[in-house]
């Protein structure tokens, strides 16, 4: 039994080396082995590995896609050193473990930093080519492609790739902004009141030409009317012309009533004329002959 205390001793030694001898890799890191303080290799490959026990430990490092998205905006001028307001981030990853941890000892937080002063430069050196319009709307894609460019080159220096650089939004500060609003305000003042004054100077035009139309119209039609109303005239005046003429006493007689009917219309109508007026020819007459009494 005094035999088995320094057995199991010996087999706790052993489980404990073999234990520290192995390692493990996920698929979404790499690792570096250190022998003595010095890196002795890079391992990429996922899965089960070895090492030295006691003389040689492990770090395991994150591959994957990481965001740097700094809390506070930054402020750069463009040109005109007008000033803007840039919210932006950052998506990046470690490309090199070795060099990555030679610059910036594996740090993430040392490696942000040297994202955000790089990106900061970067952003500086093109706002300060481009005018507040250009900035805000008119190249954004130009500019996030082009810092995306230079801050990846200068980073690959400490093992860091940049995937992606994206400006969230561009804001004037609240000083130049209300100075700007009330100039745009202005501006879109101006604008209006100038196509109010060209509509109003338009739709008199078009009222006075509508007017003149309209004139044009009624003067053509009134034209028109007598002349139609002439030659319906003259075409009554032949019909009766060439009807009557058949028969002159019947002419001469169908006047006469016309002229009693006009006459004669209301109770009140008075005429003074002579018994043998010839206006009352028909009414002594049927035939309208004339009396030859005296």
């Amino acid at each position: 039994m005094r035999a088995l205390g320094p057995i199991a001793a010996v087999l706790v030694v052993i489980a404990l080396l073999a234990s520290s001898a192995m390692y493990t890799v996920d698929q979404r890191q790499n690792a570096i082995v250190f022998q003595l303080g010095e890196v002795k290799e890079v391992v990429k490959e996922p899965g089960l590995h070895f090492k030295w026990p006691l003389l040689q430990n492990v770090r395991l490092f994150d591959m994957r896609i990481l965001t740097f998205d700094d809390a506070e905006p930054l402020r750069f001028l463009t040109q005109g050193n007008k000033p803007v307001l840039v919210d932006s981030f950052v998506k990046w990853r470690v490309a090199d473990v070795r060099q990555y941890y030679v610059s910036v000892q594996g740090d993430e937080f040392r490696a942000q930093t040297r994202i955000k002063q790089t990106v900061a430069g970067s952003l500086r050196d093109e706002f300060g080519l481009r005018t507040v319009h250009d900035v805000v709307s008119g190249e954004r894609d130009h500019i996030m492609n082009s810092v995306r460019e230079k801050v990846d080159q200068d980073l690959r220096r400490i093992g860091v790739g940049i995937i992606d650089v994206r400006l969230k939004r561009v804001d004037l500060p609240p000083d130049v902004s209300e100075s700007v609003y009330r100039r745009m305000e202005a501006e879109r003042k101006r604008i209006a009141n100038e196509l109010r004054s060209t509509g109003a100077a338009e739709a008199e035009r078009i009222r006075a030409d509508a007017e003149r139309q309209r004139e044009v119209i009624l003067a053509e039609a009134y034209r028109d009317a007598q002349r139609v109303r002439g030659e319906g005239d003259a075409r009554a005046a032949n019909i009766y012309a060439a009807a009557f003429s058949q028969n002159p006493e019947f002419f001469s007689f169908y006047r006469s009533m016309e002229a009693y009917r006009s006459t004669f219309r209301g109770r009140n109508d008075l005429m003074l004329l002579e018994p043998n007026s010839d206006f009352f020819r028909y009414l002594k007459d049927a035939f309208g002959r004339q009396s030859t009494r005296k």
